[in-house]
């Protein structure tokens, strides 16, 4: 269960701009409702597809391109959504539904990348990967609640300044990317166990 070296192969880029409309924190999120029901129904999708995946990887050894690019596109989805809903940019995110694990470049801001794994997968891990993931899992829940204290700071910072304190939206950015990794594991696109790091 210990974090494989080097690149894990889920990542995250967001390149945020330097300030932000004042008026966006209060705005932003009833903007980003139609990606967030979007969001919803891929949701439901791709945990359906990760218990189908499940079946697949422990028959077969291995997991479809198909399906891997379905959860890619999904995970991309959601940090477009989420770093847009976060008053964390301006440009609208779009609605972007091409499958492929390499991110198409159609979003100037973030960028989300997969490299997932196809071939002899470990069935014992896949088995119990959701065991596994359960210290995981409470560490991002603690994330959250800490992310959300600073996505209230930044509402007032954002609102009187324009400007995300760099500090507080790179923890926010770390926890998405966190979340990232995680749902990477989750959902079977590697058998490497996410770091407990937030970094990059």
């Amino acid at each position: 269960m210990q974090p494989t070296p080097g690149s894990y192969p889920a990542t995250l880029t967001f390149d945020p701009p330097e300030k932000v409309a004042n008026w966006r924190p209060l705005v932003q999120w009833l903007l980003a409702i139609p990606h967030f029901i979007v969001l919803y129904v891929f949701r439901i999708v791709a945990e359906v597809v990760a218990i189908v995946s499940w079946f697949i990887i422990l028959f077969t050894g291995r997991l479809p391109e198909s399906i891997a690019s379905l959860q890619a596109m999904y995970m991309r989805y959601q940090a477009r959504t989420f770093t847009y809903a976060g008053f964390m940019r301006e440009e609208y995110p779009p609605f972007g539904f091409t499958t492929v694990t390499t991110d198409p470049g159609d979003d100037p801001r973030v960028r989300v990348d997969t490299r997932p794994e196809l071939e002899n997968r470990n069935r014992l891990t896949v088995g119990f990967r959701l065991i596994l993931a359960i210290p995981q899992v409470i560490i991002l829940g603690l994330l959250f609640i800490a992310a959300f204290v600073v996505y209230v700071i930044a509402f007032f910072a954002v609102l009187f300044t324009g400007r995300w304190p760099e500090g507080l939206r790179d923890f926010n950015v770390n926890v998405i990317r966190y979340q990232l990794r995680l749902e990477a594991y989750l959902f079977l696109l590697t058998d490497a166990y996410p770091p407990f790091a937030l970094s990059e």
